[in-house]
């Protein structure tokens, strides 16, 4: 750390890096030094886009251990897949073990991994190594998210009650990269991808602001889950086609998920978080809303209500892009625009936080405690729908859970004609 100045390292090169690094035009007193990614060409590309953003002299590294060992990086900042996310991390611990380097602290991408036990190995690992940590959560961070929240609280419920119901989903007509189609590398499908965000999201609104999440413990949850669209046998061509290695006609993962999870506040009431997450919807693009309800007001937030819109006959032609919405689904007609989507998604805030954090000017909102549990309520969800029944949070034998998606073994009932 040089003049009060924070060097970060990314693990990752791909989508959610480079989403974090546009968001970092907004963070003050952090510049992106490093990038690793276990495809040297991809990590120099990552690295070349940092500097295109002017947000530090990034460059690639050959190993996550000389990243570590650089005096320039002092934070870690986890984006890579789910799969690889134990093994990065016990590099990290090990490079620091053996005096390879020091760190201030390591910020780690959504979800924290893939099931229980690895969450907790994760966890077990950046503790013995006595680093301050950081759980990822951009949802939390979006600005319309975190100004509704403050003033519904402030004013609503200071005045006539907490509020005692939260929705949020997450939509868009699925993932960018092979991996995350795949259940055995990515732990599962869209409730494990998205409903991350989801479960948190719904118990912020519900935590009263200043008050630590604890104050609103999951205490039962109930879901679902199913494959609508994507094991239907000409889309799960398409997706064979277009995803290389996914076959979702023999090994389908879930293409949406609902959950319903009570909650019990530390005053005594019951409240509610409705989640819901798709791979299978149908929009302009990407779509993330949450609401807030209490006895005497409530809130509402859509992504895709950006203020912005856009429109274009059948005359205009153009290549097929992401320039107005990420999971953009088409080019004609009236389209949203997200301006600023780095911002508007929460990167930016969460970002420029975890560096005040590293840098000893804040305490971290989340960390991987949070994560942690983070994952053991999506495995509970999962539980609960492979049994079609309610359950109580944690369920026994959650550690020796797996999902039958992330398992290979799972059959969708079928959907539709």
């Amino acid at each position: 750390m040089k003049d009060n100045r924070l060097g970060v390292g990314f693990i990752g090169s791909g989508f959610n890096a480079r989403f974090h690094m546009l968001g970092w035009k907004g963070v003050r007193d952090a510049d992106v030094l490093g990038v690793w990614s276990p495809d040297a060409g991809r990590a120099a590309d990552a690295a070349r886009y940092a500097n295109e953003l002017d947000v530090g002299a990034a460059k690639a590294y050959a190993s996550i251990g000389d990243m570590v060992a650089d005096p320039a990086i002092d934070a870690i900042w986890i984006t890579g897949p789910n799969q690889a996310r134990v093994e990065n991390v016990e590099e990290i611990v090990d490079a620091l073990q053996r005096g390879r380097g020091t760190l201030k602290g390591i910020a780690c991408e959504k979800p924290l991994a893939r099931n229980v036990p690895e969450a907790k190995e994760v966890l077990r690992l950046v503790k013995s190594v006595g680093l301050m940590h950081g759980y990822l959560e951009d949802q939390v961070f979006a600005p319309q998210v975190e100004a509704g929240r403050a003033l519904i609280w402030a004013r609503g419920a200071a005045t006539t009650g907490r509020p005692y119901l939260a929705r949020a989903a997450e939509e868009h007509s699925g993932p960018h990269t092979p991996w995350f189609w795949q259940g055995a590398l990515q732990g599962g499908g869209v409730l494990n991808d998205m409903m991350c965000h989801s479960v948190l999201v719904v118990r912020h609104l519900l935590t009263k602001p200043g008050s630590p999440l604890s104050t609103v413990k999951p205490k039962r949850i109930t879901a679902h889950i199913a494959s609508l669209k994507w094991s239907r046998p000409e889309y799960a061509a398409k997706l064979a086609k277009a995803q290389k290695g996914v076959d979702y006609s023999k090994h389908p993962s879930e293409d949406f998920a609902s959950s319903t999870i009570e909650f019990e506040t530390d005053d005594g009431y019951t409240i509610i978080g409705e989640t819901s997450t798709s791979w299978s919807y149908v929009g302009a693009g990407l779509r993330l809303s949450a609401e807030l309800l209490g006895p005497e007001y409530s809130m509402a937030w859509n992504s895709l209500d950006a203020g912005l819109k856009l429109f274009f006959s059948r005359e205009v032609k153009g290549r097929a892009g992401e320039d107005l919405v990420e999971k953009q689904n088409a080019e004609t007609g009236q389209m949203p625009v997200v301006a600023n989507e780095a911002v508007a998604y929460g990167y930016e805030a969460e970002d420029r936080h975890f560096v005040r954090c590293f840098l000893g000017k804040e305490t971290p909102l989340l960390t991987l405690d949070d994560g942690l549990e983070v994952v053991q309520m999506l495995m509970t969800a999962y539980q609960s729908a492979e049994e079609g029944r309610t359950l109580d949070f944690p369920p026994p034998g959650l550690d020796a859970f797996r999902p039958a998606v992330a398992r290979g073994t799972w059959t969708p009932p079928r959907q539709g004609a």
